[in-house]
């Protein structure tokens, strides 16, 4: 190697950008909203519940120095997308960064789950991805540059009993990163997914002290407990950041190791 000085920590720097991060408000979404404006980022955060989107923005303009807005739309309709990702231009000038965080778990044996509990899964967690990411692909082949962050899943990699509607959508998620980043690769916009592993997010407060939870869950994790909201800021930042310029379709499992058991 050269005597030449490499960038470093300065490839995570995100000042200047603009965020999109669907499912915002809170959870998994607010805290990868978090990191990236610690980072500089300014952020759009959208979610369906207008007053929480606020109280959300509020709460980070408060704490950083960036810019937060808020955009209340539906992840499962295309004018909405199309509008969130408007609102976004109007108010930063560009987007840089897509998080598609918005999602929902509906859990049950095959023959209880109904047939519309099922497409409603498919339809926040797989169509509401592919809308937003359709959504700001015109604005970032423009500018030759983006990053797209899809939520997976460790459950679009490894299967669970009871979770047909929630492990099939997350499978989608991951091949659906993997094409979409052969797609825009050559427009220099990289597209990878986050695979959360258990986060103790609203989601999974309802089973967190089943024993299911504690035995096929925590219990099957390498650090033997819940994720904080905290630990998935890293996995978030790297991916939005100039540091992950070479990083393309990668599935990033952010699950306490329970995968690699």
């Amino acid at each position: 190697m050269s005597n030449e000085k490499l960038p470093g920590i300065s490839q995570f720097d995100l000042s200047g950008k603009a965020a999109i991060i669907t499912g915002g408000s809170k959870g998994l979404g607010l805290a990868m909203a978090a990191g990236l404006a610690s980072a500089g980022a300014n952020v759009m955060l959208v979610n369906r519940n207008e007053a929480e989107g606020q109280q959300a923005a509020e709460q980070l303009n408060d704490t950083y120095e960036t810019k937060a807005s808020s955009f209340s739309a539906d992840v499962t309709v295309k004018d909405q997308t199309e509008a969130m990702a408007q609102a976004t231009l109007d108010a930063f000038g560009r987007i840089d960064i897509l998080i598609n965080s918005a999602g929902i778990n509906i859990r049950g044996a095959i023959d209880e789950v109904t047939e519309e509990e099922f497409k409603q899964v498919m339809d926040v967690n797989v169509t509401g991805t592919w809308l937003c990411a359709r959504a700001v692909t015109p604005q970032m082949k423009q500018q030759q540059r983006g990053s797209i962050i899809n939520l997976a899943s460790t459950l679009g990699l490894v299967g669970l009993a009871n979770r047909t509607p929630y492990t099939a959508s997350k499978g989608a998620v991951v091949q659906m990163t993997r094409a979409l980043a052969l797609e825009l690769a050559p427009f220099n916009i990289n597209v990878n997914a986050i695979c959360p592993g258990p986060f103790l997010t609203e989601m999974n407060i309802p089973i967190a002290e089943t024993e299911e939870a504690k035995k096929f869950i925590v219990g099957a994790t390498a650090l033997a407990r819940w994720g904080e909201l905290k630990e998935i800021q890293g996995a978030a930042i790297f991916l939005a950041s100039d540091a992950a310029s070479y990083v393309v379709g990668s599935m990033l499992t952010v699950d306490g190791g329970w995968t690699a058991k």
